[in-house]
């Protein structure tokens, strides 16, 4: 199979189940409304007439929507057929079908024709452009969609990826007289707690939690962990690794954060309530 045909036949398999439909969607709009006088025929002879309009649609539709891109594709530029079918195929189609159902409502069906007469073909030859420019509005909105579809889960993964690379860094807190200092990685960091003058420094090690005070404010704390997004503010004497909330629990009107691994629970307050909620949810 050459190149020309194997294009052609691509086309009409994307397509003709579409340009069925809305054939399909004339004939019932004609039979059920009858915008035309075929009440001097019998049912069958107004069925198969009826069926003639419906073909004259399909046929049109075929034409323009598809041998035509499929000639111009190999023997005339490739970007006239996006201009073709974006800009004037609606027209062609409307044109082409509106002619075609007056010529047959005239020498096939003998129905003479009026000026309001052609004022209802066009109406009925409105249909297939209307359907085929929703259609492809449709398609393309789905494209879109997809496409940022794609790119939202490529940022995830270059989130993911930048989430996971902070988690392994290491920082230092150091006390304030500086005297003392301790490196943890940040992912082993479960909670920090204000202790009168100092802090305690929750993290896991081995396994195990272990407990540490520094002489520090808390305030101080938080600036040097406000970079990392993962360590949120769940009361005014306590931040905790996001990574280590395992469920927010409500006691008798006052709300503790269950943290992951361990008996530990921790105070939430109303301030920082809704931001809680949300990372859990």
């Amino acid at each position: 199979m050459d190149q020309k045909t194997y294009e052609l036949i691509k086309l009409l398999k994307d397509e003709w189940k579409l340009f069925l439909s809305i054939a399909l969607g004339v004939f019932l709009f004609i039979l059920f409304f009858q915008p035309f006088e075929t009440g001097h025929m019998e049912f069958n002879n107004r069925l198969l007439f009826t069926a003639g309009m419906a073909g004259i649609v399909f046929l049109v539709m075929l034409l323009v929507r598809t041998f035509t891109p499929w000639l111009f594709r190999f023997y005339v530029r490739e970007e006239y057929t996006e201009i073709l079918i974006s800009n004037i195929g609606g027209f062609i189609i409307l044109l082409l079908s509106a002619a075609g159902m007056a010529f047959y409502l005239n020498y096939v069906g003998w129905i003479t024709l009026s000026l309001y007469l052609m004022f209802k073909v066009v109406l009925v030859c409105l249909i297939p452009p209307v359907a085929l420019k929703m259609n492809d509005l449709i398609k393309d909105l789905k494209m879109e969609n997809r496409m940022l579809l794609n790119e939202k889960l490529r940022q995830n993964k270059m989130i993911g990826k930048y989430e996971d690379d902070i988690q392994n860094k290491s920082l230092n807190f150091v006390s304030e007289g500086e005297s003392e200092n301790l490196e943890l990685r940040l992912s082993d960091i479960v909670y920090i707690k204000s202790a009168d003058n100092y802090v305690e420094i929750a993290y896991l090690k081995e396994g195990d939690l272990k407990k540490e005070l520094l002489r520090n404010t808390l305030k101080n704390i938080e600036k040097q962990l406000k970079p990392y997004a993962k360590f949120i503010r769940c009361h005014r004497s306590c931040m905790v690794n996001a990574n280590y909330i395992e469920k927010l629990l409500s006691k008798n009107n006052t709300y503790v954060i269950k943290v992951k691994g361990q008996d530990e629970q921790l105070p939430v307050s109303r301030q920082y309530l809704l931001n809680v909620r949300k990372i859990v949810s």
